[in-house]
């Protein structure tokens, strides 16, 4: 009989740390965008999908940044799915993932399992970790959701059991979606059912991609004789599939550097991905045909990958790469989920024994024969249809709480989700103000609702704030909106408005730097951003929140100046920052780059030699070589070498 119940894990784990308190009005820092020169190479429904809605902003999800490497033993909550055959292990305070997937008559762990929590820069909004199946929804890249908690319950399932349900509110979209995960009796696959609807009157973009991290010492299957690379580089080419460049690059230890392999799977072929060790065992994911696109990414065996997966995780701990399975071919491409209807498929997880070594075709013949053996195609099929009457069935005991913005959505509009509660006894602080406007009309007085509370930028509720009364932090909030929309100039005029009353002025200010800096005003934003700093210190008081305020203002204010060639204005923001917020890595990189502006190079070697961590590198950031490159010809260190593409520096 399948089993659901909670476990707690205790392992090395850094603190996740708050959100940064600042709304990401910048575009978005994506690097997953497609040269020019590729573009008219591309098959024409890719080529669409490529331009269709990509997302240009963050808002109104914050940015995680806050996190460290500081890892102490921490317990996280697990539940865990059970049967005879199969133990999955999931995590629904962080994203759902799947942590593990043991294959008990074997012993056999399936996919890789990070022995550590260590938040890093690769989520779309920052922090986001390794190991794992994870459900990427949203917009390219890893889901905003990473690090935050899902709702989660019990649920029938269609043999009689019992599912695990998990699901949220995506916000980048305003999608809900569920994900399903059941193991019938004497199954050796987990069962996966994903749904993801459109309640709007409007067609919406979505985007889906199930992340799997096995070991990389494989060889990784999927059935394909081209493939669509895309490096860091940012090239997007058409390449043959298993020997590219000299080399099989279905061994993920056959690359240097960090790539991307989207598998060009034929029409009508089943639709799966498999990665064995040398003795043909390992993990096999297939799927219904909604599922259409197949990937493996690899590190590569260059200096920066290696760095990478020493960062993701502990010293010593063997590496991983990544299979996956999307909606479209490519990670680059948004499809279209219609008005009012939905899109679901059904995913198979489970272990496969066939012989990885050999002529590319006969190894896809017997590793897929063996597949059809153990799960056949039709039986997937068979178990999607199965499956779909039960996926409006309520819950019958919640085993996890997600996010209130689902429960929003729902009062604002009366829709009904069967299946996917978003009850009102989930709405907490952080929707409060927004739960006002709604009933209210209004904002709270902003003496209870501080201008720096999570904003929210669809356009019902833009409609509510232009039609709400328009003090200071309803201006606030209205101007976000309107920048989102892409109405930057209205955007402008409405923090003006909300300056000339604003109790605080600092939340305004920093918006309106920022649209000088967009606008390539630099002195202007200087001067706005030590306006915004001069306020904040003014009114700063001595707990967390107005740190994180301090050191999220601060480190803008600071880079803006410099950009503005005003580094002693730099310097008197730095030296109002706390020791403790200078220490940080990010900062001690900033210092580095006030330092050189002030001509004392010395003093900035100094700093690298001291030797720091950036918590918050960004995934193919490549500020720290830029900097070193500044103070000689010396080789980067091998510690502070991340670069990710051939001409990185």
């Amino acid at each position: 009989m399948t089993t659901i119940r909670h476990e707690v894990l205790t392992l090395p784990a850094a603190a996740p740390g708050p959100d940064n308190p600042l709304p990401p009005l910048r575009p978005l820092d994506e690097a997953h965008r497609i040269d020019d020169r590729d573009r008219a190479a591309l098959p024409r429904d890719m080529a669409r999908q490529v331009d269709y809605e990509p997302l240009r902003s963050l808002l109104p999800v914050r940015v995680r940044d806050g996190y460290d490497r500081s890892r102490t033993p921490r317990e996280v909550d697990a539940l865990v799915i059970e049967n005879d055959r199969l133990k999955a292990t999931v995590l629904p305070g962080l994203g759902g993932r799947i942590a593990s997937l043991h294959h008990k008559p074997t012993g056999r762990e399936l996919l890789y399992v990070n022995p550590v929590f260590q938040p890093a820069n690769f989520a779309l909004n920052g922090a986001w970790y390794s190991g794992g199946i994870e459900w990427n929804i949203g917009a390219t890249g890893h889901t905003t959701l990473s690090c935050s908690p899902l709702h989660a319950a019990r649920v029938p399932a269609p043999d009689g059991g019992e599912m695990l349900r998990l699901w949220e509110w995506e916000r980048l979209r305003d999608l809900p979606f569920q994900v399903d995960l059941w193991l019938p009796d004497g199954s050796d696959f987990l069962h996966v059912g994903v749904r993801i609807r459109n309640p709007h009157e409007r067609p919406v973009p979505t985007y889906w991609w199930s992340n799997i991290a096995v070991p990389e010492e494989r060889r990784v299957l999927a059935p394909a004789d081209e493939a669509w690379h895309f490096g860091y580089e940012r090239r997007l080419r058409r390449v043959p599939v298993p020997r590219h460049a000299g080399a099989d690059r279905t061994y993920p230890l056959n690359s240097t550097y960090a790539a991307d392999y989207f598998y060009e799977l034929p029409e009508g072929r089943r639709r799966w991905i498999a990665a064995l060790d040398e003795h043909g065992h390992g993990l096999v994911q297939t799927s219904t045909d909604a599922l259409r696109g197949r990937k493996l990414f690899v590190w590569g065996t260059g200096p920066g990958g290696r760095r990478w997966q020493e960062w993701l995780t502990e010293p010593g701990t063997g590496g991983y790469c990544e299979i996956q399975a999307g909606l479209v071919r490519t990670q680059l491409e948004h499809v279209r989920l219609e008005a009012e209807s939905e899109v679901s498929w059904l995913e198979a997880y489970g272990p496969l024994e066939a012989s990885p070594e050999g002529e590319w075709h006969t190894v896809l013949r017997e590793a897929e024969a063996r597949l059809e053996t153990a799960l056949p195609r039709a039986a997937v099929d068979a178990a999607h249809d199965a499956w779909k009457p039960y996926a409006d069935t309520e819950p019958v005991g919640i085993l996890a709480a997600g996010s209130g913005w689902g429960a929003l959505e729902v009062l604002r509009t009366g829709w009904k989700l069967p299946g996917t509660p978003f009850g009102e006894d989930t709405v907490g602080d952080a929707q409060a103000p927004w739960l006002h406007l709604l009933r209210a009309g209004s904002f709270p007085d902003a003496r209870r609702a501080e201008p720096y509370d999570e904003t929210l930028v669809a356009p019902p509720w833009r409609d509510m704030l232009e039609t709400a009364p328009a003090t200071p932090v309803t201006e606030y909030h209205l101007g976000i909106a309107q920048w989102h929309a892409g109405d930057r100039a209205q955007a402008v005029r409405s923090w003006e408005r909300g300056l000339r009353s604003a109790p605080a002025g600092w939340p305004l200010l920093r918006c309106l730097a920022v649209a000088d800096q967009e606008d390539g005003h630099h002195e202007r934003a200087a001067d706005r951003y030590a306006e915004a700093f001069d306020d904040l210190c003014e009114r700063r008081g001595d707990d967390e929140r107005w740190t994180e305020l301090s050191a999220a203002l601060g480190r803008e204010a600071v880079q803006a100046l410099l950009a503005a060639g005003r580094p002693a204005d730099a310097r008197s923001v730095w030296e109002r920052l706390t020791p403790g917020t200078r220490a940080r890595g990010r900062f001690r990189l900033l210092e580095i780059g006030l330092l050189l502006a002030e001509g004392r190079g010395e003093q900035a070697r100094a700093v690298f030699d001291d030797g720091f961590e950036v918590a918050d590198l960004r995934e193919g950031e490549e500020a720290i070589g830029r900097l070193w490159a500044r103070l000689g010809p010396e080789p980067l260190p091998a510690r502070l070498d991340f670069r990710m593409r051939p001409d990185g520096s």
